[in-house]
């Protein structure tokens, strides 16, 4: 008792300090929707999702065309959010569902020991577990404000009276003090009411302009889309009443209102990957006393771990003085203060990448990624190309939540109609992958072995590692394994495939039960008879003859592991030349031309993603007899060459075989 009077008193202190010298502190209310894509709020124009709510913020404050999520999934996406780092500067935080490390600080937790009276509803930090040293839950973006209930709208849809509980946590607030609330709606994550958009929410399936090219164009899908559509509305709905709260209680003015969302729709493709629809996601900001002139649109890049700086500048507390972990985020005040409408640039780039998100590969491994995004440039590299993105087909491609749009693609590869949205959705990928998100946003065409565009990867390759370097990211540093070995914190999920496996029944009540593959799927099994001839090149070759133009020559002399192919692409894992070059990864555009092969936009990247251009390359003729490759080939600056491969045996060392 007396502790917790010591404590009021201290609070007391603070807020009186506060009110005396620093009357003007701004509210903040942050509101965040669980799994909404850009650009699927009525002021963007999406004339299929109403949201008076947003677009009052936007109107009255700022709307941003180019925010990001540095990782799109809940859990990590949340953390960079409330720490102001990005995922992989934060150890095990970089995965879903982990074991927060109590050395990271979220700004919540800052602002409620420096006067500001702290709350949420629903949906925080999540899911996971976060205690502090002592073993205590921690609140980590505030107290909660959870009892008042209210009677959904449809199936699927929270209880939770959002805006009610935003008033009880308003009511509880001391008079004159700052407060920071967290509006953490779970809408519109899944699971839908099936049909709800056209059946409550008045729409029809004619109101959607474009399905995207990655998924089937038909009744089911845009139903979904719909019903989608139907959840972001009821994220809308709670928001009109909180703006509605602070404007009759006189607070509106000098409250920062911030509106977007965790990451994108929970859709097949979207959400858990790295794609611009991943990533890219709905913001609006309003501060009425504090945005000099309101109302513009804001091109400049932003990412999410820009928030907590922001609001630590809001709230007057240096970050050296905030007890956070030093931060990679710039605030936005130079965006609020901006006097133009010309861009101010904020930032000219955002980095963004993944590790583990959720479960279903084997020993718990995730998929990394990481990318940058610059001048409308998407570059985005694979790290483990042998592994399924979106999780294992056996266990029901756990990375994609189960839906109908889901049902529909796994449905299509089944009856042999069309393979090709399962290929776009769940299919491996190359190791390197550029896309040009103004002209293909849905990221349909890879330019990154286009010869045309060999230098701008190179140059976003380098920035990439460099900036990844500076930030202290392992997977950059050569640790990338690290956050394979951070154990998964929910138990009954750990280690799930090798359980499933052996015949455990296991919870995945995020999928159906129908997404669960019951024959394997392997990369021959979806490829035609010439990409198979192109699989049986993956293995250590030893090179044993080349030749050009006939005379003999040892310029291509070594061992080379193939790694990866894919229907257009390969991925050449190491490669060692007689000048004791080893390269990190080559690769190139690949394609069978009856029986033969060819390459295009050959390349090697040393470790530090350095490019060796090798330029295209034709073969003439290929054959392969059992463990003898023989090639024929034409350079690009047209001289012939003859190479003999000899395939190593799986026991024999590569580099000794070289000898």
């Amino acid at each position: 008792m007396q502790k917790f009077a010591v404590n009021a008193f201290v609070f007391m202190l603070i807020s009186s300090a506060a009110v005396a010298g620093e009357a003007a502190r701004p509210n903040i209310l942050f509101c965040i929707a669980d799994d909404a894509s850009y650009p699927h709020m009525s002021a963007y124009g999406c004339d299929w999702v109403s949201t008076p709510g947003f677009d009052q913020v936007a109107k009255q404050g700022l709307l941003f065309t180019n925010a990001y999520t540095p990782n799109a999934k809940c859990a990590p996406s949340r953390a960079c959010i409330l720490t102001g780092r990005n995922s992989w500067q934060l150890e095990a935080a970089a995965n879903h569902w982990c074991y927060f490390p109590e050395k990271f600080k979220t700004y919540a937790e800052s602002l409620s020991q420096h006067g500001y009276f702290v709350g949420k509803t629903a949906k925080g930090w999540a899911p996971g577990v976060a205690k502090d040293a002592g073993g205590n839950p921690r609140e980590m973006a505030g107290k909660k404000f959870d009892n008042r209930r209210t009677k959904p709208p449809a199936k699927g849809i929270s209880s939770n009276d959002y805006a009610g509980n935003f008033q009880e946590f308003m009511d509880a607030r001391p008079s004159e003090t700052p407060w920071c609330f967290w509006y953490g709606c779970t809408e519109p994550h899944r699971k839908y009411e099936y049909g709800v958009g056209i059946e409550k929410g008045g729409k029809s399936l004619g109101d959607i302009d474009k399905v995207p090219a990655y998924w089937p164009d038909n009744k089911v899908v845009r139903t979904d889309m719909l019903d989608y559509a139907y959840e972001i509305e009821h994220f809308d709905t709670h928001l009109e009443r909180m703006l509605k709260l602070l404007d009759q209680r006189g607070e509106l003015n000098n409250t920062i209102v911030v509106v977007t969302s965790d990451n994108g729709m929970p859709f097949p493709r979207v959400k858990g990957q790295e794609y611009e629809t991943s990533n890219h996601l709905p913001l609006a900001i309003m501060w009425k006393d504090g945005i000099k002139r309101p109302g513009r649109q804001v091109d400049d890049y932003v990412s999410f771990i820009d928030f907590a700086p922001t609001f630590m500048e809001a709230a007057r507390v240096a970050w050296n003085e905030s007890g956070m972990q030093p931060t990679s985020g710039k605030s936005l005040f130079s965006v609020f203060n901006a006097q133009t409408t010309v861009a101010s640039l904020h930032r000219d780039h955002v980095l963004i990448g993944k590790e583990r998100h959720d479960i279903g590969r084997p020993n718990d491994n995730g998929y990394p990624i990481r990318g940058i995004i610059k001048n409308n440039m998407l570059l985005l590299q694979n790290f483990e190309t042998a592994r399924w993105p979106a999780g294992n087909p056996e266990t029901g491609y756990l990375n994609t939540d189960g839906s109908p749009t889901k049902t529909e693609i796994l449905n299509l590869r089944r009856s042999g109609s069309d393979r090709s949205f399962w290929k776009s959705a769940f299919g491996k990928r190359p190791a390197a992958g550029l896309f040009d998100v103004n002209s293909d946003p849905e990221c349909m065409r890879n330019l990154a072995l286009m010869p045309q565009h060999r230098a701008l990867v190179e140059d976003l390759q380098n920035q990439l590692l460099r900036e990844l370097k500076a930030e202290g990211d392992p997977r950059a540093l050569g640790n990338g394994s690290v956050f394979d070995q951070y154990q998964y914190a929910e138990p009954g999920g750990r280690n799930f495939h090798q359980r499933f496996m052996k015949g455990e029944k296991l919870n995945a009540s995020w999928v159906n039960k129908s997404d669960f593959e019951t024959s394997a799927i392997t990369d021959e099994s979806e490829q035609t008879s010439d990409q198979v001839l192109a699989k049986k090149l993956i293995g250590s070759w030893r090179i044993v003859d080349a030749n050009k133009d006939g005379t003999p020559s040892d310029a291509h002399y070594g061992v080379v592991t193939i790694k990866h192919i894919t229907p257009t692409q390969f991925t050449w894992l190491s490669y060692t030349s007689s000048d004791r070059q080893v390269f990190r990864s080559m690769g190139g555009s690949w394609k069978i031309e009856d029986g033969n092969y060819v390459e295009t936009a050959l390349y090697g990247m040393h470790d530090d993603f350095r490019e060796r251009k090798f330029g295209n390359v034709r073969a003439l003729a290929c054959d392969i007899q059992g463990d003898v490759f023989t090639q024929t080939a034409i350079a690009e600056n047209g001289s012939k060459f003859i190479e003999v491969w000899h395939r190593i045996k799986p026991d024999e060392d590569p580099i000794a075989a070289e000898k």
